[in-house]
């Protein structure tokens, strides 16, 4: 099974983060479902260079990369991702979403009402423990 690195910016700002829901996909179990935003981490990439590159791309954003929050893994049917978070804070201006469904804005309590991606959830988890 191919193992992925990924890196997922855990943007806060005024005690709320930023939360984004996936596209429709043919990867059912994560078909529309919440994530933190980010992406796959590239040959030669470090974790702060691909953060900036995949908010950029993926929101037209500028964002802050701070402290690392932890990693955490997970096994999908066809792949393990190694999830790494950093918390962030946004930069000037305001994101537009160029390949999510819709955004929020919510708390640590908020989150569970949305329907997670398996790794963002255990996410979710680790952050209402720090």
């Amino acid at each position: 099974m191919d193992k992925i690195n990924v890196v997922a910016a855990v943007i806060k700002r005024d005690g709320k983060y930023l939360c984004v829901q996936r596209c429709r996909s043919h990867e059912t179990y994560n078909s529309e479902r919440w994530e933190f935003p980010g992406g796959k981490v590239e040959e030669g990439e470090c974790d702060y260079q691909t953060l900036l590159r995949e908010i950029k791309e993926e929101m037209y954003w500028d964002i802050y990369v701070g402290r690392k929050l932890g990693t955490v893994v997970h096994d999908y049917p066809d792949f393990t991702i190694s999830l790494t978070a950093y918390l962030c804070k946004p930069g000037d201006g305001d994101f537009t979403l160029l390949e999510h469904l819709d955004a929020r804005w919510l708390t640590l309590e908020e989150m569970p009402s949305l329907n997670w991606a398996d790794a963002d959830r255990k996410l979710v988890e680790m952050l209402k423990e720090l």
